[in-house]
């Protein structure tokens, strides 16, 4: 998938960040997932992602603690909860009209997870000469669990997606957990954490996106 990232936290042309962050959500042509009404606590957005067209690809709703590594906690103090929705897209033309984009899969939501899992929770303790090749280390790794999603590194749970029993493809690790799997309406859903348990989560529709800003 080739895209770009759309963010809200700056102001631009007097349009406040959070507004502008709200403006790309709604832009999108599919539904967006969420945690469902049992999860009582925070809920932000991150980002969109849109195509070279300016259709939006995919993005992420966040709930519990916003990792940062600049807050109090540490990110192996901090509990979050990453909602990925991926839009489903046949196989289709490169912008550039030289080759075809790959049509999105549930590894499509397996990878963005994967990657974005590690971008919350790099080892801070870890030298900056150090730290690109780690992420590139364990992005390669993400990359190949994403393509293999019936291997060994992966088991099965069963999660509601508004209300309805879903079977999930999941794996932990060190740094925290991530699923992925595929929602009834055809959109593809991953997720990822740290210091929430994934067993017990359940999925909906984001009935009103204003309600996590």
């Amino acid at each position: 998938m080739e895209t770009t990232s759309r963010t809200g936290p700056d102001t631009t042309q007097g349009v406040p960040g959070a507004r502008r962050a709200v403006d790309g959500y709604l832009s999108a042509d599919f539904p967006w997932y969420g945690l469902d009404e049992a999860f009582s606590g925070p809920r932000w957005l991150m980002q969109v992602a849109a195509a070279t067209d300016g259709s939006v690809e995919h993005g992420s709703t966040g709930h519990g603690d916003e990792p940062s590594y600049l807050a109090e906690l540490g990110p192996e103090d901090q509990r979050f909860a990453v909602v990925v929705t991926v839009a489903t897209r046949p196989v289709r033309r490169s912008p550039d009209g030289t080759g075809v984009l790959e049509a999105t899969s549930v590894s499509s939501a397996a990878w963005l997870a994967g990657s974005g899992l590690l971008s919350r929770t790099w080892p801070t303790h870890m030298e900056r000469a150090l730290r690109q090749d780690w992420l590139e280390q364990q992005t390669s790794i993400a990359w190949e669990l994403a393509d293999h999603l019936q291997g060994e590194g992966w088991s099965t749970l069963s999660l509601p997606v508004d209300g309805t029993p879903t079977e999930f493809r999941y794996r932990e690790s060190e740094y925290g957990w991530v699923l992925a799997g595929a929602a009834g309406d055809g959109q593809h859903i991953g997720a990822y954490g740290r210091g929430m348990s994934a067993y017990g989560l359940g999925f909906a529709v984001v009935e009103d996106i204003h309600s996590y800003t």
